[in-house]
């Protein structure tokens, strides 16, 4: 559901309550979206963490293909400045 900020304002528990039960609401300023309100649920979803880099590139596809990675042996590039 869309609020203008005015209505959010007025109404903040009904929007709170609205987020927790049915999903992220977006709040406009001036007729353009400028913020959403989400359950402290859904942002826990959707920021958390899943794994550390090393348990990234363990499971990568490319984990065991024969890239060759090896680092040019050229000098620094000029600076253009």
């Amino acid at each position: 559901m869309k609020w203008t900020v005015a209505e959010a304002k007025a109404k903040l528990s009904e929007v709170m309550e609205r987020a927790e039960k049915e999903g992220p609401q977006q709040i406009t300023r001036h007729g353009e979206e400028a913020v959403v309100v989400v359950s402290a649920e859904e942002w826990e979803r959707k920021t958390k963490r899943k794994g550390n880099l090393a348990e990234f590139f363990a499971n990568s596809p490319l984990r065991g293909a024969a890239l060759d990675l090896k680092r040019r042996k050229d000098g620094p590039r000029e600076s253009g400045l």
